[in-house]
Parts: C-alpha cells; structure tokens; sequence
C-alpha cells in the first residue's frame, strides 16, 4: 500500500500470522461446522476452539460468545433484544457510534423514552448523572467503553455500579478491543461488542457477549447454531482469525501501546509547534493513544481531508460508518465544541504497524496543508 495510514480506527489491516492461522479453512478444511461427517467435525472442532480462546481473552465463559458478522450487528442484537416491547424507559449517550445512536432513534420511535446522559467537555460522560436519570421503567442502559472519534475512555465501571443490576447494561467495545484489557466478567455489563477488524484481524466477523443468565431473543431465524441466538452457518475461518488477532494484540499489549503513544506524542508535538493553533478535542493523556482528534481554526475539515488525501495522508473527519455525513461530528457537539473548532476537526488513528518516519512525514504534510488553506481564507 502507498502512502501514509492513519485511519486504523475505520480499520486495520489484516496481519500475516492471522491469514496464515485462517486459510486452511478457506481451503482444504472448508467443512460446515453443522455437518456431522468428518468435514463438519473438523470444522466444527476449529470453530470452538476459536470460541474458547475468544472467550478466555475476554474473561467470559464459552457459551457466552456468539459470534456476529461485526459489533453493527451484535449492538443491534443486544439494543433490540434487551430492550424489549415498549413502553419502558432506556438511557444511552449522546456520544454514542451510529450502530448503537440510530438502533436508540429507531426504539423511540417505536414509543420507548429515551434520557442522554451529559458529557464532559473532555469527551467523558458524566457517570454521576446517571443516579438521576434511573426511574422504576429504566430497562437498558447503553454506554461505549471507548469513543471511536477522540479516544475518551468511559466510566463504564462506575456506570455499572450505580445502575447495580436494576436494568440491562450494554456496552460497545469495538475501539477498545485489543487495544486496552476487556473482561465481561468484571466489567459489570450484560453484554459486550466489538468486531475484528478493528485490531488487525478478518473484517465480516465481530462478538457479542452475553452473561449467563440475560434473556436475549434472537433477532434472525433459520437454524440452531449458537444457541439458536443467531442462526446460519458460522464463519470458521474468520472465528478463528478473530481469535488469532485477539491472541496477538493481547500479548504485544504493552509494546503496541508504547510505540503508539510515542507516534501520537511526536505528531501532536509538530502540530503544535508548526500549525498553532491547533485544538485537541478530548483527553490529552488519559484516552486511548490510537486516536488523536484535532481541528486547526481557519480551515474547512473537508478541504482539509481532501488535500491530505491528494498528498498521500488516509485519516477522516469522524466515524467511517457517517463519513459521508456532511453534519458537524454529534460526538464533538455533545462536548460543546466552539463552531469553528467543530468544523475544523480531524482524526488521526494510529495502530503499531505505523512507523516513527511516516509520523514526521504525515506531520510535515498536515502543516504544510494547513498553513495554505489558512492563508487561502485570508486572502
């Protein structure tokens, strides 16, 4: 691939040690893990194996797995499926990723009340405002574990020990999964999402899961597997992908989060010293290091997405699943981000792939670009 890519919160690309762990199950080993002969068992004998080491990882039991074809659909299933029959009374953030933002417009529509909760100006919400918003009706409560455009890390935590146990917690993983440690088992939560491609494993397969015990009826029909919870014949090779991703960015953890916390300190530092003023829109230190979210005042996030994409530069101005949205960034708006400051954002993801020498080089591209469109207004 030319040029520089710095958009590793879209995707990722896939590693070699991953394709190598699936292609046997895109060849030789293609069986229908439901079939009973020697094909299927073979299938079937690598597809749970996937589900346990997924599962161990995760600090959740096996049957709490069930795999999906990415977090869009496994929030869909969770929201809809804890949600229930209305009326009843639902809160969720305002900060939220599109694939749990839109399923909440659609429950609303249906009749369900839904409460946002409040967010801090660093891009946190404000966990003690939930007490507040609790009613006798409250059913499901929905907040991410890290938000996909500035990095902020949410209380999830403390989230689910006010709520203690009175009503379903959900919580879309997709940007901390692989990244920062997940376990369903101390988080609190009911169910947990995230999808593959976000750390470097197969796109078209992601995990829901789901505590022993939750009631969840399926939102698809047409088969037994996985319970009967989400039927059709499961995806050996990216499970098992998925689980080979997982393994790896579990054990290089520490070494990907310091060399990436230095690529995000170096291009920050350039920025601000070759293009003041430039705005950092979320939490300087305690966020996620993958994502750096900045506006530059003066300039248009359009033109400037446009020019570095001419000078080789892959970054984006919010979530891929709204990028072709020319609305202000609903996240940035939420944390009462000034209009001009709004409307200059970028963000740049990084992943541990992305090398020091590239980071200077995307730099140099970002001032430069910068400085000409400002002085292009100016003129």
């Amino acid at each position: 691939m030319s040029g520089i890519y710095l958009d590793n919160n879209a995707t990722t690309p896939l590693l070699p040690a991953v394709w190598e762990a699936m292609r046997p199950y895109h060849g030789e080993a293609f069986g229908n893990p439901a079939s009973a002969h020697f094909a299927g068992r073979r299938a079937r004998a690598a597809l749970e194996d996937a589900r346990e080491r997924t599962a161990a990882l995760l600090g959740a039991h096996p049957d709490e797995v069930v795999f999906t074809s990415g977090a869009t659909e496994a929030n869909n299933f969770a929201l809809f499926g804890l949600a229930g029959e209305p009326p009843a009374h639902l809160i969720t953030s305002p900060i939220e990723h599109p694939s749990v933002a839109e399923p909440f417009q659609q429950l609303e529509r249906r009749g369900f009340t839904v409460d946002r909760l409040p967010v801090y100006p660093s891009g946190v919400v404000r966990a003690e405002a939930l007490a507040d918003l609790l009613t006798p009706r409250t059913r499901l409560v929905s907040v991410m574990l890290t938000n996909h455009e500035t990095g902020a890390i949410q209380p999830v935590a403390r989230l689910a020990a006010i709520l203690d146990g009175r009503a379903a917690f959900h919580c879309d993983a997709s940007q901390a999964g692989g990244r920062i440690p997940v376990h369903l088992g101390a988080s609190g939560v009911t169910t947990l999402s995230f999808s593959a491609h976000k750390f470097h494993g197969p796109k078209g397969i992601g995990v829901l899961l789901i505590r022993r015990g939750t009631r969840l009826p399926p939102q698809l029909w047409g088969g037994h597997q996985q319970q009967g919870r989400r039927p059709g014949t499961e995806p050996v090779a990216a499970a098992v992908g998925l689980a080979a991703a997982l393994e790896l960015a579990v054990q290089e953890a520490a070494a990907r989060r310091a060399h990436v916390t230095a690529l995000r300190e170096c291009l920050l530092g350039h920025l601000r010293a070759t293009c003041s003023p430039v705005v950092l829109n979320g939490p300087e230190k305690e966020g996620l290091p993958h994502t750096l979210n900045l506006s530059f005042p003066g300039c248009r996030a359009e033109s400037l997405l446009m020019n570095l994409d001419l000078a080789g530069v892959a970054c984006s101005t919010g979530s891929a699943c709204s990028s072709g949205s020319l609305l202000p960034s609903p996240v940035l708006r939420a944390m009462s981000v000034p209009d001009d400051v709004l409307r200059s954002a970028m963000r740049f993801s990084l992943s541990h792939l992305v090398t020091a020498t590239e980071i200077g080089e995307a730099g140099q591209h970002v001032a430069r670009i910068v400085e000409r469109l400002r002085r292009h207004v100016e003129e």
